[in-house]
């Protein structure tokens, strides 16, 4: 199940997030925002790594650096939804 327009809209606005890192967090179970922001970057770039049996994700800090931005824009998002 894909994250909805509306979010994956907010993970794209975010730099170093593009398609590709949205459809690898879906590989690994992340569907919402609200599952992101309460993820561990290196945690899911470590789960990332073993879906594709390639180290890169998990020794990269571009795709950790993008992990971890996607999740603050998460827990952003979250915050902001909570206060409205």
């Amino acid at each position: 199940m894909p994250f909805p327009s509306h979010e994956r809209a907010v993970l794209l606005a975010v730099k170093g997030v593009g398609p590709t890192v949205i459809g690898r967090l879906e590989q690994v179970g992340i569907h919402d925002l609200a599952a992101l922001a309460g993820a561990d970057a290196a945690a899911l770039c470590t789960a990332i790594a073993g879906e594709l049996g390639a180290s890169c994700w998990k020794n990269s800090p571009q795709a950790r650096g993008a992990i971890a931005a996607a999740i603050r824009a998460a827990q952003h998002h979250g915050a902001a939804t909570a206060a409205d």
